[in-house]
């Protein structure tokens, strides 16, 4: 067991796995900014991976300068050039040669930089297990930042791209995703002006507001007093309503549905947006109240005593104490009802049949027709999108400052 802990077969396997990913994720790139059909040579990159990583752990850790990282850097750029040939995507030089240029060097640079994070202190000798396990847990926690980075950003670098292409350029290739600046910013984005002017979406946005923000409000109002009388009150059949709340969500959505669709027709509650605003908070307040019943909790009784003595009632203790203390669990359940309200799609969809009170999820839906070029429909996905990513960075600034807020003085 100790010659597997041996640091040069751990700068092998640690060299070999920067050098394919690199490859990877950098030649797909490259292949999708540029349009050129890329063929990356990965077997290239895991050697040239591989020799740099061993040329970091040729000297001891205290020897090793940053002319050793340069050293392996060059390593790294000679032999991905001369194992594939001086074709490490697979294209000739004069193709996208800029952006050949600028991958090659990206790859270098992230195969170096890797390298040395990960092998930086490992002795090249056997090493110990806690110093084996340390960069071994190094190699795969950035294996794992990387991986799941690029799940998350590839789609969306996908989706924004193909929101900015024309119909021609789209039937020519539909795989390629570089930017055309030839029409200028006009012909750019023109897909994101068509969405407004021809197919509605200013008031689609504008219901997927008012019902979100309605949302969000209703669900406060209902769910704070509910969650303080679970947390702080004593009354008969506390304890089965505290483990009750969630009950609701042990029933599909889809089931509901159609007793609702039925429920809702007779009421005269179908295809109105009141119909939603009585569904949604239905659905988000267990939830809401189970995360303020936790909150709420946490907090010292003693200040809320404090203020009962000094002659605040129960709702003024609620609203001088209690709330300001709770912002930034109040942020945190604002913020995750208002992303279920504006991506609900189930009930929205069975419901709405007029175009004039779609919400941004379903007039996205009524996008994906063969009548509707598909850029459009991505346009609609990314519009759709980008308010919850802005409303999510401003309420995460929020909830930092919340947790500093309200503290106890003395």
């Amino acid at each position: 067991m100790a010659v597997l802990r041996n640091g040069l077969l751990l700068a092998v396997f640690s060299g070999t796995l920067w050098g394919v990913l690199a490859m990877i994720v950098l030649g797909v790139t490259f292949a999708l900014v540029s349009g050129a059909p890329a063929q990356p040579s990965v077997n290239a990159a895991a050697l040239a991976g591989l020799l740099g990583a061993l040329v970091l752990m040729a000297r001891e850790p205290a020897e090793r300068t940053p002319m050793i990282r340069s050293l392996s850097a060059a390593t790294v750029l000679v032999t991905l050039f001369v194992v594939s040939f001086a074709k490490p995507f697979g294209l000739p030089l004069d193709v996208a040669p800029l952006w050949q240029i600028a991958a090659v060097l990206l790859i270098v640079g992230s195969v170096t930089f890797t390298n040395w994070a990960c092998l930086h202190d490992a002795a090249r000798g056997t090493l110990r297990r806690y110093d084996f396990e340390k960069v071994l847990i190094r190699v795969f926690k950035g294996f794992g930042f990387v991986f799941f980075t690029v799940i998350v950003a590839l789609p969306f670098y996908v989706l924004v791209m193909t929101s900015l292409k024309s119909q021609q350029s789209l039937l020519a290739n539909p795989l390629d995703f570089s930017i055309d600046f030839s029409g200028g910013f006009g012909g750019l984005f023109r897909s994101y002006g068509e969405l407004f002017t021809q197919f509605n979406f200013g008031r689609y946005l504008l219901i997927s507001s008012i019902v979100s923000v309605a949302t969000v409000i209703l669900t406060l109002l209902f769910s704070v007093p509910g969650a303080y009388a679970v947390s702080r009150l004593r009354f008969p059949g506390r304890a089965v309503l505290s483990r009750s709340i969630l009950l609701i969500y042990m029933v599909p959505a889809i089931v509901l549905v159609i007793p609702l669709y039925a429920v809702f027709s007779q009421l005269g509650l179908r295809n109105t947006v009141a119909g939603l605003l009585i569904i949604y908070p239905a659905t988000t307040i267990p939830v809401a109240l189970y995360m303020l019943q936790g909150y709420f909790q946490g907090l010292p009784a003693e200040l809320e005593e404090a203020g009962l003595m000094d002659g605040l009632s129960r709702l003024g203790v609620i609203i001088k104490i209690t709330l300001p203390l709770s912002l930034p669990a109040m942020a945190s359940v604002s913020l995750y009802v208002f992303m279920i309200a504006w991506n609900e799609f189930l009930f929205a969809f069975m419901f709405l049949d007029d175009p004039d009170i779609f919400t941004l999820s379903r007039g996205v839906v009524s996008l994906n027709s063969s009548e509707v070029p598909r850029q459009h429909l991505m346009a609609g996905a990314v519009i759709a999108t980008l308010p919850v990513l802005g409303i999510f960075l401003w309420f995460e600034r929020y909830m930092v400052q919340g947790l500093t807020a309200g503290s106890v003085k003395g």
